[in-house]
């Protein structure tokens, strides 16, 4: 399983998912261009010593992610009709997340193979993308049996 996100904007973002990635033992896809510089301090500070942990693949564009990837795309979107929680996950999807500002494209829409959303009250917008990209990682994983295995006490 995977996480990617689509052109992320607010680095805190991007790196907390790199952070929650790393800990969950799954790769990660960027797909650029982002609205922030990797270098950037407050990329670095939301993803502290957990960065170099992770397996993140960056890709220039929409086109090369889809050349570099073989598995089901699963959108997140307040656009979609799907609750996740109704969702059959399978071990190799990649949970894809879109810009924060502005979700994505309609050829993203197009090419994915699920488009989910996440159920909450009406009147409000949309949940933050790291904090929607972990629930549904949650789910997924706990649906699949992926979660890492714990080998020893804390």
């Amino acid at each position: 399983m995977r996480l990617a996100l689509f052109e992320p904007d607010i680095p805190q973002n991007a790196a907390s998912l790199i952070r929650t990635c790393a800990c969950l033992g799954l790769g990660m896809d960027i797909i650029e261009p982002c609205g922030f510089l990797f270098s950037e301090a407050r990329f670095k500070r939301a993803g502290m010593d957990y960065l170099e942990l992770a397996e993140v693949m960056r890709h220039r564009s929409w086109e090369a992610f889809r050349a570099a990837s073989k598995s089901r795309l699963v959108l997140l979107t307040t656009k979609a009709a799907l609750p996740y929680t109704a969702f059959a996950f399978q071990p190799d999807d990649t949970i894809l997340l879109g810009r924060e500002s502005a979700g994505v494209p309609d050829y993203v829409h197009q090419a994915a193979g699920a488009r989910l959303f996440i159920p909450m009250r009406e009147s409000l917008r949309s949940i933050n993308v790291a904090q929607a990209g972990a629930m549904v990682l949650g789910e997924a994983l706990r649906q699949t049996n992926q979660f890492p295995a714990r080998t020893s006490p804390p």
